[in-house]
């Protein structure tokens, strides 16, 4: 596990643009997977930077997306397809076509849950974004979730909704359900890159990346994948600065 700690924002999304443009150069059809939330948007404005100043071009990207709320109308600002529309898909050249997420509005949840799922399995994503919790969730896998879990309906704790509210006019608007990409299938990954910003961050790190792999902190499966690296800003990485990661 490689660990970065960044002296500042900018640093941060740069490093993480790195990554993200270094993949994109390496693979013919490169295959991403895409997470929403306030760590990732710096890497985005960045990416979006890069494609309109540099001509780094998601032409031939195709990008699935973590997780997704249910409960929410097609038209719904937070809804996460439309998030990630608004914040990376349309700032870049990358083909409507080719963004997928899960049907939060089909009529039978489980069955598209399990079609998601195999979709993903056949596109092999190369590289895997990812945001943490304050309570150590990966994508909405919460504290408990199966190691071996895979896409599915989740139930969101009240920590995560209240973390989410500022998103919404009001608290009780934040979904109480959502799909999400199972731990299982987030593992399956060629490469995990989680970003971290904040000191409510700080101490679900330090677990993630130090303490003992259990369920009741997911992201702390992150220490059996070959092959992750985390971006850290100085106030999340407070843990890792004082085990020596560097810069």
């Amino acid at each position: 596990m490689e660990v970065v700690v960044a002296s500042n924002t900018d640093e941060l999304a740069a490093r993480a643009a790195d990554l993200v443009e270094a993949y994109l150069h390496s693979a013919p059809s490169p295959v991403l997977g895409l997470a929403t939330g306030a760590s990732v948007q710096p890497l985005y404005r960045e990416l979006a930077r890069r494609h309109r100043e540099e001509s780094l071009s998601f032409a031939a990207t195709r990008a699935f997306l973590l997780d997704e709320y249910v409960g929410l109308d097609p038209g719904h600002p937070q809804l996460y397809r439309n998030v990630i529309r608004r914040d990376l898909a349309r700032q870049v050249d990358l083909d409507p076509a080719h963004l997928h997420s899960p049907d939060v509005h089909a009529s039978d949840l489980d069955e598209e849950c399990a079609r998601y799922n195999r979709s993903i399995s056949r596109a092999r994503i190369g590289l895997q974004i990812l945001g943490i919790g304050r309570n150590g969730h990966l994508a909405f896998n919460e504290p408990g979730s199966a190691f071996d879990s895979r896409t599915r309906v989740v139930s969101l704790t009240a920590t995560t909704r209240a973390d989410n509210a500022r998103y919404f006019a009001k608290p009780d608007d934040v979904p109480r359900r959502a799909v999400t990409q199972g731990l299982g299938t987030i593992m399956g990954t060629g490469h995990v890159m989680v970003i971290a910003l904040g000191s409510s961050k700080a101490a679900a790190v330090e677990s993630a990346l130090h303490g003992p792999v259990i369920e009741a902190l997911p992201a702390s499966i992150l220490q059996t994948h070959p092959r992750v690296t985390v971006i850290l800003d100085t106030h999340a990485g407070e843990a890792a600065i004082d085990s020596g990661a560097h810069g």
